[in-house]
């Protein structure tokens, strides 16, 4: 199928779609297209710019390649089914929005990749599109992270690897980041850190099983992965809320805090392990026997080994005598 430059319409199945410019297809529905104020940076002007001159056609279907930085990674089969019924039945009514690829008559997708999935079980042979001219990988992610962010599809850890790979990947900072998806730096910082999270409790924030302010509770026992199994299977078992899951947490925190307090004070009290080698040698050599010095903070044990009763009775005579 050639590519033509058309108009959508509301129902991709149409047979005789009507050819009108990019602006009256739009201002014959009602709709004006607008750059809202949402501090969506160059995000929003990519989408809504005046100077892009928005492209419409009808697309086959099998020349649109997902995007390779989509931020997405689960999506819910029966919401998908749900979808495609609806375009069955109405058609896709929101255009998908792609850019070309590098490979010749081939398009990449830029948002709207439920839509392409609902599309193809719903057998469609082509979808409408608005093709942007996009040049760089970063506006690539930056477009796909908004569109997903805007229709709040993403997950908490999806939305936070996709801000890391902004933050990584083309060195913004947590402020710039903020900026460009139209969020508070705090929401930012706040999503980044449930990315120190074991894995096993990042999974069950993206089944649902665990919601984004528990894995923000458990994030105190950071360090103590054994313990954060052990609150959040307590968590699923009991069905605790975010508030009791905070205070069992700070109580375990504090717990552990003042465990290690303790131990680095029986540490500092400890004597130095040199001079400790030091003393297991002078007496190994005194009394011709094994020597091992247990140590608890300032107090500890002296153990000598022997081997026989007369080997005792040896020991004994050396260490009474002198």
């Amino acid at each position: 199928m050639g590519r033509q430059y058309l108009t959508t319409t509301v129902c991709p199945l149409a047979r005789n779609p009507t050819l009108l410019s990019p602006a009256n297809f739009w201002h014959n529905r009602g709709i004006r297209i607008v750059a809202k104020q949402t501090g969506l940076g160059l995000g929003a002007s990519l989408l809504f710019g005046k100077e892009q001159e928005e492209r419409f056609f009808q697309c086959e279907i099998d020349k649109i390649v997902p995007n390779k930085h989509q931020p997405r990674a689960n999506f819910n089969d029966a919401e998908i089914e749900e979808l495609s019924r609806s375009i069955r039945e109405k058609g896709v009514i929101q255009p998908l929005i792609v850019t070309n690829s590098t490979q010749p008559g081939i398009f990449e997708l830029v948002a709207g990749e439920r839509r392409l999935r609902a599309s193809k079980l719903a057998d469609l042979q082509t979808v409408p599109v608005i093709v942007l001219d996009i040049h760089d990988e970063q506006s690539l992610l930056e477009l796909a992270l908004i569109e997903n962010v805007q229709r709040t599809d993403l997950n908490p850890i999806e939305e936070a690897e996709a801000y890391y790979k902004l933050i990584d990947k083309f060195g913004y900072t947590q402020e710039e980041t903020a900026q460009r998806v139209g969020k508070n730096r705090s929401t930012i910082t706040n999503l980044l850190r449930l990315l120190n999270l074991p894995q096993f409790v990042k999974t069950d924030i993206i089944d649902g099983t665990l919601s984004e302010g528990h894995g923000r509770a458990l994030l105190r026992l950071a360090d103590d992965p054994l313990k954060i199994k052990e609150l959040r299977d307590l968590i699923v078992n009991k069905n605790l809320s975010v508030r009791q899951t905070e205070q069992l947490a700070r109580t375990a925190a504090s717990v552990t805090a003042a465990s290690k307090r303790k131990q680095a004070t029986i540490k500092e009290d400890e004597i130095p392990a040199s001079y400790c080698s030091t003393i297991t040698n002078q007496l190994t050599n005194r009394l011709h026997s094994r020597i091992n010095i247990v140590q608890n903070g300032s107090r500890g044990k002296i153990e000598i080994e022997y081997y026989s009763l007369d080997d005792l009775e040896r020991l004994v005579n050396l260490i009474v005598n002198d």
